[in-house]
């Protein structure tokens, strides 16, 4: 695509002023008290399975700045503090990145000097988000979850890099799976990436290096057109190298930038998968909790799904 096109399609997808001028929530306003309460119901079997990827703490191409994870206290030293003894650890972790499993906040992406919903980027300084952090998720987002399964649609255990799925790939997984994705759904978009990572080694997934699979910028016009809620990848959602002249990261343009959509980032469906066909349904409650951090334009998460 030219930059122009792109640029169309941004405004083709927009949700600017959808919901008044002062709105922070984006597309969870798709998701009603209503669509919950339906999610509740398909809970059935009460498996439950976790969306996300352990916490890493081991430097790779692909994760240059890991986690570091160190214990305070331990039973291995005496501690002359009386009975019960306790232990204790540390957890410091960058909110975004592509090793951890996490969720934007509405202020993490600008496009052309503006943020969604044509706020300025003065809300966004060193000191934090002053508009639209994660502290807008606090209540979590619960609802029915959706996947679409790419790499068993085609056959294969994973997409390859730079391997873009389109919105017609997206329409043969619905049909092949017997699903519909609909309003105020959490997609779950499943391309192999963290099994792919597991069986053959990290690899440099960013622009100028091996690349990696995800979505066709113009799949976004039917995850706008379906008013998804949430879009839940198991990379992040980008083809690297991108579609889009001039635009490196065009689908977290138009999902967070124009969508005001719900996004989290490197999660893994391979348990899930697997529960899905052992269940016979691709559909399921999920339960995503962000941390409750003011000015954060981000959230490490673990997303859980129930049937």
């Amino acid at each position: 695509m030219t930059e122009a096109e792109f640029d169309q399609l941004f405004n083709d997808v927009s949700n600017w002023g959808r919901w008044g001028e002062a709105d922070e929530r984006g597309t969870l306003n798709y998701l009603t008290p209503e669509h919950v309460r339906k999610a509740a119901l398909l809970v059935q079997s009460g498996r439950s399975v976790s969306l996300s990827r352990e916490i890493d703490t081991v430097p790779a191409v692909d994760n240059p700045n890991p986690a570091v994870h160190l214990m305070i206290r331990g039973y291995d030293i005496p501690a002359d503090a009386g009975e019960p003894q306790f232990v204790s650890d540390h957890l410091s972790c960058g909110c975004h990145g592509n090793a951890h499993s996490h969720i934007d906040a509405l202020c993490h992406v600008a496009y052309k000097g503006r943020l969604y919903n044509n706020r300025p980027l003065s809300i966004v300084t060193t000191h934090g988000a002053s508009a639209m952090d994660i502290t807008r998720y606090a209540n979590g987002i619960v609802g029915r979850g959706v996947l679409l399964d790419i790499p068993r649609l085609r056959g294969t255990k994973w997409l390859e890099p730079g391997d873009a799925v389109t919105s017609e790939d997206l329409l043969a997984a619905e049909e092949k799976q017997g699903v519909h994705l609909g309003e105020g759904d959490l997609f779950a978009f499943r391309v192999g990436h963290p099994l792919r990572r597991k069986e053959l080694g990290p690899w440099n997934i960013e622009h100028g290096g091996q690349g990696r699979a995800g979505l066709h910028p113009t799949a976004m016009r039917l995850l706008h057109e379906r008013k998804v809620a949430a879009f839940l990848p198991d990379g992040d959602g980008e083809t690297v190298p991108s579609n889009v002249q001039g635009v490196l990261n065009p689908v977290h343009a138009l999902q967070i930038g124009a969508m005001g959509l719900a996004c989290g980032d490197s999660l893994q469906f391979e348990e899930l998968a697997k529960v899905c066909e052992e269940e016979g349904r691709w559909h399921f409650m999920v339960v995503v909790a962000p941390l409750r951090l003011p000015r954060g334009t981000g959230s490490l998460v673990n997303p859980v799904a129930i049937f």
